[in-house]
């Protein structure tokens, strides 16, 4: 985790991805010349950082993985999460 992200973090904003999955290895960006889709070692490049007011609303978050899978897909998987209205 980068000291800028860290800083972030400790400001108070939360990383949606990791507050619904702490303990989960969740990817967004897999090196296809390095086989780390299939190594299952991946770098997370996305964050969607919510504050305290957006953090409580927080009902779902994911990647979309399934997309490596298309035609001309890159090593970059979309990333979505669902706020409560």
């Amino acid at each position: 985790m980068s000291r800028t992200f860290q800083t972030l973090i400790k400001q108070g904003w939360d990383d949606a991805v990791r507050k619904l999955y702490p303990d989960e290895r969740i990817y967004t960006f897999w090196d296809y010349l390095r086989n780390a889709y299939g190594r299952d070692a991946g770098l997370r490049l996305d964050h969607f950082l919510l504050n305290a007011d957006l953090s409580i609303r927080l009902t779902s978050a994911g990647v979309d993985k399934h997309v490596r899978g298309w035609e001309h897909s890159s090593d970059h998987a979309p990333v979505w999460i669902e706020i409560q209205g």
